[in-house]
């Protein structure tokens, strides 16, 4: 029963080929204390039974009020499926969980109460339990670790510790919008149509001009699959292909936000995924590319002791060895 005053919260998911794990997802809708939710599911070409099973639970979603809407569209990955839910939602909160993950039963609830609580606030961020998990139907998962932001004592800078991934984490269902602030700062409800990155855009704008609240407790299971897609092609050259992307959409969106630091963070953001190209470098043991984002890294002034270290085990592997040998002496 939806109480009078309870206000609407929008759930958007992506999802493709989910028939393994979107029981468990679907079930932790079901089973929210919070009954004013609209999910908005997307269907993002799925060639399984993902579509067989959403539908399986439209019924028992109308029982306890919860608004349904499906979209299937052909496979276009998750940013593109994101932006048909930011068409048409009407929440006055919006989330956008994982299709393999899990909401706590309170997620919704004490997200709601939290806002409600206080009106200045418009991101909100819940902890969030690591779930390692092959085989959802044989209940095999188990706690891999937490994540949670640690709320800075003085000053708090979301949207650089989000630049810089630091103190941040990217598990979309621990975090709730404010609608109303959305939307003043994306009235086009749009992001840009890539395969990944759709938390950086959704993030960062709010990050920049909004309030962030933190709520002190483990709402949200972030599931980890050895098939999901953050763990596939782990080749170099896509590796390497991923970087520039993200870097890419990364400077898009400051550009897009139009601010008056835009030149100094788009230098940050430069440096630091040229030291993610010299740490990939060193992981494949890659001299020319390592040599390339070393002397770049010197262009920029912005050499760390651990830069060099890296590259001259690239440039030497025999270092790396010399260094475990030195270590199990030391040991000894």
């Amino acid at each position: 029963m939806i109480a009078m005053n309870e206000k609407l919260v929008s759930i958007i998911t992506p999802c493709y080929n989910g028939e393994k794990f979107i029981n468990r997802y679907l079930d932790s809708l079901l089973g929210q204390t919070y009954s004013n939710i609209e999910i908005i599911f997307i269907n993002d070409g799925s060639t399984d039974k993902t579509e067989e099973i959403v539908f399986s639970y439209k019924d028992n979603f109308k029982k306890k009020g919860i608004k349904f809407i499906y979209i299937y569209q052909k496979n276009s990955g998750q940013s593109s499926a994101i932006n048909k839910g930011l068409k048409i939602f009407k929440g006055d909160y919006l989330t956008w969980p994982d299709s393999d993950d899990v909401l706590d039963k309170n997620n919704i609830k004490h997200k709601v109460d939290y806002f409600e609580d206080h009106l200045d606030v418009d991101i909100l961020i819940c902890k969030t339990r690591i779930l390692d998990s092959e085989d959802l139907s044989k209940d095999l998962s188990k706690e891999r670790g937490i994540y949670y932001r640690i709320p800075p004592k003085e000053k708090d800078n979301l949207f650089m510790d989000l630049i810089l991934e630091k103190n941040v984490y990217f598990a979309p269902g621990a975090y709730m919008l404010r609608s109303k602030t959305f939307l003043k700062l994306n009235p086009q409800r749009h992001i840009y149509d890539e395969w990944a990155g759709q938390n950086y855009q959704l993030l960062l704008p709010i990050a920049y001009y909004g309030k962030c609240g933190y709520l002190d407790e483990y709402l949200y299971d972030y599931l980890v699959r050895s098939n999901s897609h953050s763990r596939q092609d782990t080749g170099f050259e896509k590796l390497l292909s991923n970087i520039y992307a993200h870097e890419k959409l990364l400077n898009t969106v400051i550009k897009e936000m139009k601010l008056k630091e835009e030149k100094e963070l788009l230098e940050i953001i430069k440096v630091k995924y040229i030291r993610r190209r010299l740490d990939l470098a060193y992981t494949f043991r890659n001299k020319y590319i390592g040599k390339e984002q070393y002397d770049e890294l010197k262009k920029y002034n912005a050499l760390s002791k651990k830069d060099k270290i890296l590259y001259y085990r690239i440039k030497i592997p025999i270092l790396d060895i010399s260094i475990k040998l030195i270590k199990r002496v030391l040991v000894f």
